[in-house]
C-alpha cells in the first residue's frame, strides 16, 4: 500500500498510482491534522477529493508519529499531549480525538489510536502499552459508533484495531484476545514491529501470530515495505503492508530489482543503454535507459525522483501479485525461495 503521508505519495500523481495498479493508498492523521487541518480537508470535500484519489483510502491514527516525538510528548490515560514538529504548538490526541479527525478526513478505513514503543522496549513497558492500547480501543470503538449513528448512512468507514506487545509472543496473543473480545472487526493490524528490533524477532512474532489469527480476517503488518520483508511477511500470513521505503529509496536513487537494490548514481551506469529493470513494465523501464536515469540524478533533475519512485512502487505491486499467483498455484514456498536466492545473490550498486 503506497504511503501518502501528507495526502500525496511523494513525487507521484494519482494518475501515476492508477497506472501502476495501486488499489489502496495511505495518509496520516497526525500530519494532516497539523497541516492543513482536518476542517480544511472536510470543507474541500474530504480526503478523496482533496488529494484527487478515487480509490480506497486508509488513514493511520497518528500513534506512531506522536510516540516518535521523544521529549516532545507526555502520555496519560486520557491521551498524549505533544508539541507540533512544525511550530512547537501544544496539541492533544486521544483515542476519541483521533477518531474524530479521521471521521472528518473521511477515509474508507480508520486506524485505532495505539501506544507504540521502540522495538527493544522491555516486557513491563510493553505490557503497560498493550493494556493501554486495549483500553483506548474500547474508547475509539464507542466514539466511532457514535459518529456512525449521526451519519445517517452518508459515510461508511471501517475501524481497524492494532495489536501491540513488542517482541513477546504471549503478549501479542493477549492483545489478540483483547481485540477479539472488544468487537467484530473487518481486519486486524500488527503494529509496533520494524521499529528497531532484529528482523529475526519480528519474524518470530509473526510466525506465532499466524497460528492464532482468525484465518478469514485480513492481516495488516504496519510499516514494512522492503522487498525481502514483504515476501517474508506474506509467507507468515500477512495480507497487507505499507511503508515509505519505495518512494524514499527512489528519491535517493535506489531502485528495487529482482537482483537486489540498484544504485543508479553509480558511475558504471553512465553509458548503460539497458532499461532500469528488464522484467518491469512500468513507464520508467519501458521508456528510459539506466544511463539517462543516472544523468537525471547527477544533474539533480526532479524527473529522476519521480521515475525511480514510480518504478519502486510498481515493483512492489508486481512482487505481491507474483506472490499471490504462487499462492494460488500452491507453490509459494518454492517461488519465495527462488526469489530470495536471486535477490540476495548480488547487489547491482
Amino acid at each position: 500500500m503506497p504511503v501518502g503521508t501528507n495526502g500525496t505519495v511523494r513525487a507521484l500523481a494519482p494518475s501515476d498510482l492508477t497506472a501502476i495498479g495501486a488499489s489502496l493508498v495511505l495518509a496520516n492523521t497526525y500530519h494532516l491534522h497539523l497541516r492543513p487541518g482536518e476542517a480544511v480537508v472536510a470543507k474541500l470535500g474530504g480526503l478523496h477529493r482533496f488529494m484527487g484519489w478515487p480509490g480506497p483510502l486508509l488513514t493511520d491514527s497518528g500513534g506512531f508519529q506522536v510516540f516518535s516525538l521523544e521529549g516532545l510528548r507526555k502520555v496519560s490515560e486520557e491521551g498524549v499531549e505533544f508539541r507540533s514538529h512544525l511550530d512547537g504548538s501544544t496539541r492533544f490526541l486521544s483515542p476519541e480525538r483521533a477518531i474524530e479527525i479521521q471521521w472528518a478526513l473521511a477515509p474508507d478505513v480508520a486506524m485505532a489510536f495505539d501506544h507504540v514503543l521502540p522495538g527493544q522496549s522491555g516486557r513491563a513497558a510493553q505490557e503497560d502499552a498493550l493494556a493501554r492500547t486495549l483500553r483506548w480501543l474500547a474508547r475509539a470503538r464507542d466514539r466511532h459508533a457514535e459518529l456512525a449513528l449521526t451519519a445517517h448512512g452518508s459515510q461508511l468507514q471501517a475501524l481497524v484495531p492494532i495489536l501491540q506487545g513488542g517482541i513477546f509472543p504471549d503478549l501479542r496473543r493477549r492483545a489478540l484476545e483483547g481485540v477479539l473480545a472488544a468487537g467484530t472487526w473487518h481486519a486486524v493490524a500488527v503494529g509496533g514491529l520494524s521499529v528497531g528490533e532484529p528482523k529475526a524477532e519480528m519474524y518470530a512474532v509473526l510466525a506465532d501470530l499466524e497460528t492464532v489469527l482468525p484465518p478469514a480476517m485480513p492481516r495488516y503488518l504496519m510499516g514494512v515495505g522492503f522487498p525481502e520483508d514483504v515476501v517474508a511477511a506474506i509467507g507468515l500470513g500477512m495480507d497487507l503492508t505499507d511503508c515509505v521505503a519505495p518512494t524514499r529509496m527512489g528519491r535517493n536513487g535506489t531502485a528495487f530489482t529482482d537482483d537486489g537494490p540498484l544504485n543508479i548514481r553509480n558511475a558504471r551506469f553512465r553509458e548503460d543503454g539497458a532499461p532500469l529493470d528488464e522484467g518491469c513494465d512500468c513507464e520508467t523501464c519501458r521508456t528510459f535507459t539506466r544511463g539517462y536515469l543516472r544523468h537525471l540524478f547527477v544533474a539533480d533533475e526532479l524527473l529522476g525522483l519521480r521515475l525511480l519512485s514510480l518504478h519502486n512502487v510498481r515493483y512492489l505491486i508486481r512482487l505481491v501479485r507474483r506472490a499471490r499467483d504462487a499462492i494460488l498455484a500452491r507453490d509459494f514456498a518454492g517461488w519465495s525461495r527462488s526469489w530470495h536466492a536471486r535477490y540476495t545473490t548480488r547487489e547491482l550498486s
